[in-house]
């Protein structure tokens, strides 16, 4: 390429100098001397930074070996420092064999301590010194908006790391098990498989729930078990390997009332469960309950769905008389039934 002999000729103006008090003004570098990576971060990924530092060391992955030799696993994190872990049930279930791998490497056999299933916790525990635990929230000071960060093994990978929001509270989701979970917390932080028994945590580095489920293929649909839940649940695993519930002894159906019938008898709900099976010998049967009738009401409140009445047969109320409103036709009538505890081999059978 030719040059134009003009430009050739064409000098540039000299620099002129800078006269300024602030150096920084004048040289780029003179004005962050000496700085760290931790001066390039935001205050947001100081915060799951800080976050995950306090947490990771207590998240572990579960490799579990099923009874006719099918692998899976999970996650799960420490939440005493004499090995008890926490992880989903459905991660668990069926296991024979269970391993955990810490933060460190270090692995260790683990055992099943107890499960729920209507929850979707367990409790397993290794023998390992030196644990980090975690810290649970109060989940009921949860917030929507609010920083969560999840932490987990999706496939197998360990400790990895999404952060996003709390997206809503309150959901509600089936378990495994058929029964209704409350106080599901909706998160926007990425969950896979591998996720599930994880923790979801503030960003203050204290746990508000467990991870469980997403929605596929929606992104950004994810959930948690609340911190509160998980306690409770926790609580009853480690002192009895099980959680204690009440039944009546029937199978129902929810079904819609009569308008006339609701307006008539003044009821607070459209809605009922119709007893469809009734078990012998049963609270149900001794409280003279029959095939056909409709239960409205429960200890003075209204029950529309067999959810509802799940809700209100927790483990107080095993042994303790209780008046249950029903419709006999168009008869409204009260018997009084005393509930017995659950037994696990009926548990999808008698509610």
């Amino acid at each position: 390429m030719k040059i134009n002999p003009e430009y050739q000729s064409r000098r540039l103006p000299e620099p002129q100098p800078v006269f300024n008090e602030n150096p920084a003004l004048v040289d780029p570098q003179a004005a962050e001397p000496n700085l760290g990576d931790d001066s390039f971060l935001d205050s947001y990924s100081r915060t799951v930074g800080a976050v995950v530092n306090r947490v990771a060391p207590s998240v572990v992955n579960i490799r579990v070996e099923g009874k006719e030799g099918r692998g899976g696993g999970g996650s799960g994190f420490v939440i005493a420092p004499d090995g008890f872990i926490l992880t989903n049930s459905h991660v668990v279930h069926d296991g024979a064999k269970f391993e955990v791998t810490l933060h460190d490497t270090r692995s260790f056999p683990a055992q099943l301590i107890g499960e729920d299933p209507d929850t979707d916790l367990a409790v397993i525990r290794i023998d390992a010194p030196q644990l980090q635990h975690v810290r649970l929230a109060d989940s009921a000071g949860i917030r929507v908006g609010q920083i969560a960060v999840a932490i987990g093994s999706p496939y197998g990978f360990q400790q990895t790391v999404t952060s996003g929001i709390v997206s809503a509270l309150g959901r509600s989701m089936r378990s495994e098990s058929g029964r209704l979970m409350d106080d599901i917390i909706q998160t926007d932080a990425a969950l896979n498989p591998g996720n599930s028994g994880g923790p979801l945590v503030n960003s203050a580095g204290e746990v508000i729930g467990v991870n469980t489920a997403v929605i596929l293929p929606a992104q950004g649909i994810c959930f948690a078990i609340g911190s509160n839940t998980a306690q409770f649940v926790a609580g009853w695993l480690i002192k009895d390997g099980r959680i204690r519930r009440s039944a009546i002894g029937v199978a129902g159906q929810n079904v819609p009332l009569h308008p006339r019938v609701v307006r008539f008898h003044k009821l607070l709900r459209e809605r009922g469960v119709l007893i469809a099976e009734i078990e012998r010998h049963s609270p149900a049967a001794r409280a003279g309950m029959r095939q056909g009738d409709i239960i409205v009401g429960y200890k003075g409140q209204p029950i529309a769905s067999i959810d509802d009445l799940h809700k209100k047969l927790v483990a107080s109320e095993i042994g303790v008389p209780s008046p249950v409103m029903l419709l006999r036709q168009t008869e409204k009538l009260f018997v009084m039934v005393i509930p017995e505890e659950l037994k696990t081999s009926t548990r999808k059978a008698a509610r």
